[in-house]
Parts: C-alpha cells; structure tokens; sequence
C-alpha cells in the first residue's frame, strides 16, 4: 500500500465519522519518581495484568437491576451500582483524559490524583474541559491515599492502578468499591491500552454511542502504519530521552511504551535490551549513538538544551542525532503523547512523522488533530492551539 493511499483512507475516515453523528530541578526528580513507581509496578505485575481478557459481556444487562457486575483489567469481576454519579481517579495518571473524552465532560469526576491534575493545568485538558481543575486532589497525601479524605468524596467508585494491591486492599476493607485500570495491557501498545479503556468505561456507564468509533478509529490508525513499515529495511536508531535531571538519565526500555511506538513506526530502540524505565549514562548513549532522540514531557529538558549543548557536565554534541538536529519533544494534548492516552492514534502519527519523515510525508497531521478533537472532543482547534500542542513547555513536567 503506498502513503498516499493510506492518507486517503485514514482521512476519510476522518470524514465518515464527522458525517455519521517532567530542567535538573526538584520536581523533575519528584515527577519521575511518581511515574517511575506507578508504572514500574504495573510492570512488575505485567504477568497477572496481561492474563486477564475484558470480558465486556459480563454486565448485567437488566437496566432496571440496582447492580451491575463487571469484569475490570485484572480480570476480577466487580459489583457496582447501577447508577454511578461520583468517580475518583486515584492513579494511572493519563486516565482522566480517557474519562473525559469519553463523558464528553468532567460530569461525575469527583476526584483525581495531584500528578494528574499537574498534567491537566499544562496540556489542553484543563482548556478543553475547565472544569477540570476544580476536582479534588486532597485524598492523596504524599503519594499515598487518605483513605478518610477519599470517603469525604463520598464516591460510588474509585478507578486504581491494577498493580497497586496496597490500594486494593484499603478500599476492600473501606468498603468502597473499586475498579482497576492497568497501562500494561498489550505489551504497553498504547493504542490498544486506551482501546481496553475504553471499554471498560463501556461496561462501567454504557453511555457512549462513539465507544466502538473511538477503538476502530486506534486500531485503524495502528494497522495502516505498521503495514506502512512492514518492509522498511533503512530503520534510524531511536532513543528515547524518558527522563533527565540531577545528573541522570533514564530511557525506555523494552515492556514499556517507548518499545511499542518505535517498533510500529519503522524505528530500531537502542534501548530494546534494557526493561522499563531504564537508567543510562552519556557512555551508554555514545556507543548506542542514535540517530534520532525522542523527549519525553515527564523531563522539562527541551531539544534545544542537547542541540545548543546547554547541559552542564554532558556533551551531546558527539551524539550523531545531536548533529544532525534531529531531536524531538512529544507534543501535548488532553495528556503527555508518550504513555497511552486519550490522544493515543494522533502520538503513534506523530512518531511516524518523526521516525520516517519521507513515508509519512504525505500525513497532513494538523488535519488530523483537528478533525479529531471536533469529533471525539467537540472542539475546533485554531492553528495557534495546534502549535501549543506541539510546543509543550518545561511546566508540563511538573509533578503537582
């Protein structure tokens, strides 16, 4: 299939749908902790996580029965009411992006995790939806929930990182219902994982006739660029700059979302024989030498700091993506454009732009945001929004 195929028919599809309806500061430190326990854990639990299939026919389906009963990502069956008003996300921080692309609004969020909210208040989440940053973040407390705070929300269910069974149990024994969200459904494919989301949203409220569009739009995107690539033999080195401050350095790995986006997009990770988030040293990264580095927005570290040699005790200008200017920040939606999200289709686009810029010329990927964001989101991006989304700034890295 040649590009300008693939265009058209992810295009009209675009079309077809629009008719039927974290520097070297301190809180680049406490953003990559916060991430890196989150979502180190959910790989440690990534066996148990991987096992389980959604089994969407497991709601009750008497609409007149005060209970429901789902099956959440771990695979354990869960009963909750009926009618479900108020909701707090207490992990997985990209999920109340999925939530309020989903609800079309923050209706019914009630709760959500600091690091989440930091996100929302520097991405177009909190222009989108405005409402919101006035969501609670007081229940967690150091990282951790306060249980007493959190019953104050007075919520009908709590979504949790599948990996966190410390949280399981405290809402076990508080006698709140809980539903778990996992990232590492897939082997970390992104677009997948927020198509599980999806579904799970699906089982829990049932409300959302675009649901099946949202997943077949993901899965549509994903086979049309990895058939693209299928035959690629000229594969650039990528590296992904996951996190950067305080004198170190960490990747991406293989089992973990860096692995997936590279390998779909005609890339080779340098760092496929490392796991997870992975930690390095400039000798790691001269003998990988890569020709292409991708920055992650959980660093505040710009590619004109590694272009202009900015880093102080580090010399990038040896590093041969460094000397061709081929150093790339993820962009910013509704969430950071590196884990899944609800931006899911639109990263994998732009990384295959990045990736194999003379396959995917033809991609007119300001089109494709904007024909996305009228149709899932109900917004008309301006070009000045387009722009911000592709030029997040060092705040994005914040933790809270």
């Amino acid at each position: 299939m040649n590009i300008k195929r693939l265009i058209a028919v992810v295009l009209g599809l675009s079309l077809t749908l629009s008719v039927a309806c974290t520097n070297k500061t301190s809180d680049t430190s406490k953003t990559a902790g916060n991430t890196q326990t989150e979502q180190t854990t959910e790989m440690n639990d990534k066996e148990k996580v991987d096992s389980a299939e959604t089994d969407t026919n497991a709601v009750n389906s008497d609409e007149n029965a005060e209970t429901k009963v789902i099956v959440d990502n771990t695979g354990a069956e869960v009963e909750l009411p009926n009618k479900i008003d108020r909701v707090v996300i207490s992990a997985i921080f990209p999920l109340p992006s999925v939530y309020c692309m989903y609800k079309g609004s923050t209706e019914g969020l009630v709760g959500m995790h600091p690091a989440s909210m930091a996100a929302a208040k520097n991405s177009f989440l909190s222009k989108a939806f405005p409402d919101v940053e006035k969501v609670d973040t007081s229940f967690v407390q150091n990282n951790k929930v306060n249980v007493e705070q959190l019953l104050s929300l007075k919520p009908d269910v709590v979504f949790y990182s599948a990996a966190n069974k410390e949280e399981k149990d405290l809402y076990e024994n508080a006698g709140i219902k809980a539903v778990a969200f996992s990232p590492s459904l897939a082997n970390f494919n992104t677009v997948e994982t927020y198509a599980k989301w999806i579904d799970l949203l699906e089982q829990i409220f049932g409300e959302n006739s675009k649901a099946g569009e949202l997943v077949a739009y993901g899965k549509d995107v994903e086979n049309r660029i990895a058939e693209e690539v299928l035959n690629v033999k000229d594969k650039p080195k990528v590296m992904v700059l996951f996190n950067y401050g305080d004198g170190k350095i960490a990747t991406s790995g293989n089992k973990f979302f860096g692995q997936y986006l590279i390998d779909t997009t005609g890339g080779v990770n340098v760092a496929s024989d490392l796991e997870g988030i992975a930690p390095i040293n400039m000798e790691q990264i001269y003998k990988w030498n890569p020709d292409i580095i991708l920055i992650t927005n959980f660093t505040p570290v710009m590619p004109e700091d590694l272009i202009d040699n900015k880093i102080d005790g580090d010399d990038w200008s040896k590093v041969a993506a460094v000397k061709n200017g081929k150093v790339y920040k993820f962009p910013l939606g509704m969430y950071r454009w590196f884990p899944a999200s609800s931006d899911a289709p639109l990263a994998l686009m732009w990384t295959a732009k990045m990736i194999q810029p003379e396959l995917f010329k033809d991609i007119d990927l300001d089109k494709e945001i904007k024909s996305y964001y009228e149709k899932y989101y109900n917004i008309t991006l301006t070009d000045e929004d387009i722009q911000s989304i592709y030029n997040p700034s060092k705040d994005a890295a914040k933790s809270k």
